[in-house]
């Protein structure tokens, strides 16, 4: 199984995951920050650093983009028109405001799907239809050395 392989494997394993916020145990309850928390886990072992608590606006009123920071640091930034399944997509949910979701890109043939943790429906496959995609600014790869 290849590294991609392995990462959309994990991803979909978190489906039906209740959302909670700041939570990140599969079956248990997860927010998207959470569910890329724990397949970052299942993978590496243990988690890059420490989280703080952060609330759902994500510093929308300080105007910070500390998730796209936070991404930087620890997955390699690609052009989001290069995304592969396994890739992590960062998404500006309104036009202005600050990067604030992420999923994981399941497939791109026959139908891009990604896998999200979404309030009011827990991690669920999404199709990528125009209105995400639209809402896309950055792609990262894991460090997985196959790219």
């Amino acid at each position: 199984m290849s590294s991609r392989d392995a990462i959309v494997a994990a991803a979909k394993g978190w489906v039906g995951t209740p959302y909670r916020h700041q939570a990140s145990t599969k079956g248990a309850g997860a927010d998207c920050l959470g569910l890329l928390r724990g397949v970052w886990r299942e993978l590496y072992g243990g988690e890059p650093e420490p989280v703080p608590a952060y609330t759902p606006d994500w510093a929308e009123p300080q105007r910070e983009e500390r998730l796209w920071s936070a991404a930087r640091r620890h997955l390699i930034e690609k052009g989001t028109g290069d995304a592969l399944p396994g890739d992590v997509l960062l998404f500006r949910m309104r036009d202005g405001s600050v990067a604030k979701h992420l999923g994981i890109l399941l497939a791109v043939s026959g139908g891009s799907t990604f896998v999200h943790a979404y309030s009011g429906h827990g991690v669920i496959e999404s199709f990528l239809t125009d209105p995400w995609r639209r809402r896309i600014v950055a792609c990262f790869a894991f460090p997985t050395g196959d790219d």
